[in-house]
């Protein structure tokens, strides 16, 4: 049950925007953080949800997207995500979150897949205009932006091929994503 979740849990990128995620949806998922593991137990990740249209099209363009797609912009209108998680760190709680963000941004989108949803994690952010136009308190910290959506695209994985990594998309718009071997992980 795990494996078929993880393996459905792909960097999703083009969505059906028009199918909405409500607030209630996230607050189930960022339960599923809340009762992950979290570094010293100091639980110090705060989030702000993004589901209104309005907002969403506030943030979308603050976010790039696939950076090995050099001739992609993004997701087009209509394949934009429904709904984002800000993820936050809280300073008064502690300067230092350790893997705490990637700990909660995978237990988050194990909950959106298990719903029928699909997601991206997004670290190259404008921080700064964000905060500025979220109007957040100097003690929070921008970490990353989870996208969230139902997938519009298929992604598929597939062994790596001469050392290539960098995942791409096809002719009919499939997006390929090579991965190592499970042999050359394990150094024995």
């Amino acid at each position: 049950m795990i494996k078929e979740l993880i393996l459905k849990n792909r960097s999703y990128r083009r969505f059906v925007e028009k199918q909405r995620i409500q607030p209630r949806q996230l607050k189930e998922w960022i339960d599923l953080a809340r009762m992950s593991a979290s570094a010293r137990n100091a639980q110090s990740l705060k989030y702000v949800l993004v589901t209104e249209e309005a907002d969403c099209a506030v943030l979308f363009p603050l976010l790039a997207w696939a950076g090995y797609l050099k001739d992609w912009q993004g997701p087009v209108q209509g394949e934009r995500p429904a709904a984002y998680l800000i993820m936050l760190n809280d300073r008064q709680i502690a300067e230092n979150y350790y893997c705490d963000h990637g700990i909660a941004a995978q237990s988050i989108l194990l909950g959106a897949v298990e719903a029928g949803y699909g997601g991206c994690i997004i670290a190259s952010v404008n921080r700064k205009r964000l905060s500025e136009l979220f109007r957040l308190d100097e003690r929070f910290e921008v970490i990353q932006v989870l996208a969230f959506g139902m997938p519009a695209e298929q992604v598929v994985l597939e062994e790596i091929q001469n050392d290539d990594y960098k995942y791409w998309r096809d002719e009919k718009g499939v997006h390929h994503v090579p991965k190592r071997s499970l042999d050359e992980l394990i150094i024995s």
